[in-house]
């Protein structure tokens, strides 16, 4: 995957976009269908053809852009010290998970049995979701630190949302391994945000045409 501005943008994107699904269902709210989707597909598109089309097309990713713009944009009234806090979690566990070679088979293999599985009843099927629950579960989960989200305790309570977050914890893990891919870094957000900044909202303009 080529390492430049625009496919960090998405990368990152796609990481701020699965985050904010988990917020919203951790609060109870109605999570965006196209979004929720997209994340998913992500998951099962393990060889794409760019960086956009692992979430399907560029349309899919709009909300994590309008999202990584609002975090990076310089206003501090439209950052949400939340959805940093869950993405450099998720960038942190990327980066351990990257040096498990145990995990990260096992992750690999519950991914190709469920991809079969997913071809029939859909991505949002609830054997879908739990399977991809309980990859996460025995995989991700087990490392430390671990992401704690923050939500309505009755709602985070019920085992069908504990399952909807695993699923979008460990989407927004597969978008760190493309933005690792394209060439993305610990300090590679503070360089170079400018450069983040101008491909998010070139990115942006692209769909409002």
């Amino acid at each position: 995957m080529k390492s430049n501005p625009r496919n960090l943008a998405i990368a990152l994107a796609g990481i701020f976009q699965a985050v904010r699904l988990v917020q919203q269902i951790a609060r109870g709210r109605e999570r965006d269908a196209t979004a929720f989707n997209a994340c998913i597909h992500g998951l099962f598109n393990t060889d794409p053809e760019s960086a956009e089309n692992v979430f399907g097309e560029l349309r899919g990713i709009r909300s994590g852009l309008e999202t990584l713009h609002a975090q990076i944009s310089g206003a501090k009234t439209s950052r949400d010290v939340e959805l940093t806090r869950y993405a450099i979690s998720v960038l942190y566990l990327e980066r351990k998970l990257n040096k498990d070679t145990t995990r990260l088979e096992t992750i690999r293999a519950a991914i190709n049995r469920t991809r079969e599985q997913a071809d029939l009843p859909g991505l949002g099927h609830p054997g879908v979701i739990t399977s991809l629950a309980e990859c996460y579960k025995q995989t991700v989960s087990t490392l430390h630190p671990r992401i704690i989200v923050n939500g309505e305790p009755a709602i985070l309570g019920a085992p069908e949302n504990q399952n909807l977050i695993r699923v979008l914890l460990l989407a927004a893990i597969r978008a760190a391994v493309l933005w690792r891919q394209c060439g993305g870094g610990r300090l590679t957000l503070l360089i170079r945000r400018k450069a983040l900044l101008h491909s998010t909202r070139l990115l942006l303009e692209e769909l409002r045409i």
